[in-house]
């Protein structure tokens, strides 16, 4: 009967579009109150050991670092390097793009951080160097999804957190992956564009962009490296990552301004504000859910009517892809990723190779209409109409779509480093 009510409740809010915060925390409030019987005391203290893990500072921290990033000069610098490098490439500034999206994700860890850092520097410059308007914005949404690829990445932070995997192994494995979507990109950009002219490869130029660009290259080696060495944990990379980006945007290169600064803090301030409530409320739940026994009664029910390893997998892309497409990246992450971990484990899965399919999958929704917050944010960046973008967008879909069929199918992509 509660299960009944339960639901018909969360599908009435559903229903209703309300935020995701507000249903699971009704659902929570529920649970408590009429199915469980435990105490207010018991819901609070179960919501603050929530919060009170060391790895979640490291999502605000890589957040404001990215931020910093985006304000200042080091996407800039970034660009520019890349640029020097590819001029030779037939469709050499589309490549440039795509490159400095995948060396920008390797400092950021965010999506639509990654797009705007990288796309307000290309997206003039490729208009005006001919490019179609079309390609330009579909390349930059689609290449910003990288941020949550190439690690650091906010999605293999939750996703490790929900389903206590290894944050560490899913960075080394999101190289794979990641590295195969930047070179679909990449190819793409040259076979779109062959037509386009090219220009001399300038050694003098490559020089002198590497001598100004010289810490912002750094930084994705000093992070990295740590991360992967054992210097750093996950959350001692994300502040060393946060004091590295302030000595070099505000001492070194001084082109990020003070009142800048302080706009990067209240958004991130207000980025963090928005996903704390939301990951204490579903870690409770799933905390009550592990109690009762949900999860395991979900593999069972799920075994009677799933016979293999490859019809999960399709039932688990299908679902994921639209829940990126109808809900927040990280909500949906939140919610889906302790319910399928399981799921994924029985029939047989590496944990790491499934969070892997996790993340490419939601990475999708970022580009994938009504939700796709890369393209809100694309519209706004960019003063294109929604419907424009949305079918810019659409070859670039189909791509991700090759890059997420070949992580599901070759689990050596994401785990040869290992």
């Amino acid at each position: 009967m509660h299960g009944t009510i339960l639901a018909i409740g969360i599908v009435l809010l559903v229903f209703l579009r309300q935020p995701i915060v507000l249903i699971l925390g009704c659902a929570l409030a529920y649970v408590h109150s009429f199915m469980t019987r435990s105490s207010p005391e018991f819901l609070i203290q179960d919501m603050w050991i929530a919060v009170d893990r060391e790895v979640l500072l490291s999502i605000p921290l890589f957040i404001f670092a990215g931020l910093i990033m985006a304000r200042g000069s080091i996407a800039q610098r970034l660009t520019r390097i890349m640029s020097a490098l590819t001029s030779a490439v037939p469709g050499g500034l589309a490549v440039a793009t795509v490159l400095s999206l995948t060396a920008f994700g390797a400092v950021s860890g965010a999506s639509s951080v990654t797009m705007l850092a990288v796309g307000t520097i290309m997206y003039p410059a490729l208009l005006r160097h001919g490019y179609a308007k079309s390609f330009s914005l579909g390349l930059l949404c689609a290449g910003g999804t990288l941020g949550v690829i190439i690690p650091p990445s906010l999605l293999m932070i939750l996703y490790g957190i929900m389903t206590e995997v290894s944050i560490t192994d899913l960075f080394i494995a999101g190289w794979g992956p990641g590295l195969l979507l930047s070179s679909l990109l990449a190819i793409y950009s040259v076979v779109r564009n062959w037509h386009m002219p090219t220009s001399r490869f300038d050694v003098a130029e490559l020089l002198a962009a590497i001598r100004d660009g010289v810490w912002a290259v750094l930084m994705p080696v000093i992070l990295l490296g740590g991360i992967y060495s054992g210097w750093f944990t996950v959350t001692e990379a994300a502040a060393v990552s946060v004091f590295y980006a302030i000595v070099i945007e505000l001492l070194v290169h001084r082109e990020l301004t003070l009142r800048a600064f302080g706009n990067v803090v209240m958004e991130t301030i207000k980025l963090q504000g928005s996903l704390m409530p939301l990951l204490a409320i579903a870690v409770s739940l799933n905390n009550i859910l592990e109690l009762e026994g949900v999860p395991h009664a979900l593999v069972a029910m799920m075994k009677s009517h799933i016979d293999s390893g490859a019809t999960l997998l399709v039932f688990t892309n299908l679902l994921l892809l639209a829940a990126g497409a109808l809900m927040d990246e990280s909500s949906a992450i939140i919610v889906l990723s302790p319910l399928l971990a399981p799921l994924g484990e029985s029939y047989g899965f590496h944990p790491i190779h499934f969070g892997m399919i996790v993340v490419v999958n939601l990475q999708i929704g970022y580009v994938a209409p009504p939700v796709a917050l890369n393209l809100i944010v694309a519209m706004v960046a960019f003063k294109e109409p929604f419907g424009f973008i949305c079918r810019s967008v659409l070859p670039f879909i189909g791509l991700m779509m090759i890059g997420l069929v070949l992580t599901c199918a070759v689990p050596a992509l994401s785990l040869f480093m290992l």
